[in-house]
């Protein structure tokens, strides 16, 4: 799975789970999985396309967390994205928000993106 890290004047972009899946309600870096033989960086340039309708570029590696959910496990690779076009639209998410990294601390978020947070503070 690959999740972005999106800067936008000091602020980043989290998203939020819709309702009736795995998490529903929890607020996340957006992302997803990754399918047959795309790359990393392929996946997370689809999957926010597909989830807010704007284009990224991903630029570099931050961090890769492992978790265990029960009987599944997942690897989650952060990465930080530039923004290069469009507006981020509600479009397979409930919710955006733009927030400063001091702020990550008010959203309900997954255990793996939860470990991410120190790296963005400091």
């Amino acid at each position: 799975m690959a999740a972005g890290i999106i800067w936008k004047g000091g602020k980043l972009l989290i998203t939020k789970r819709p309702e009736g899946g795995h998490l529903s309600g929890f607020w996340e870096f957006p992302g997803g999985k990754q399918e047959g033989n795309e790359s990393l960086t392929q996946c997370l340039e689809r999957e926010i396309r597909e989830e807010l309708g704007i284009s990224i570029k991903p630029s570099r590696l931050l961090l890769t967390v492992n978790h265990e959910y029960g009987s599944k496990q997942v690897s989650l690779h952060f990465f930080e994205c530039s923004l290069l076009s469009g507006q981020p639209q509600v479009l397979q998410c409930a919710e955006i928000r733009w927030v400063r990294p001091e702020e990550l601390h008010l959203y309900h978020m997954p255990p793996p993106d939860q470990k991410i947070i120190p790296l963005l503070l400091s």
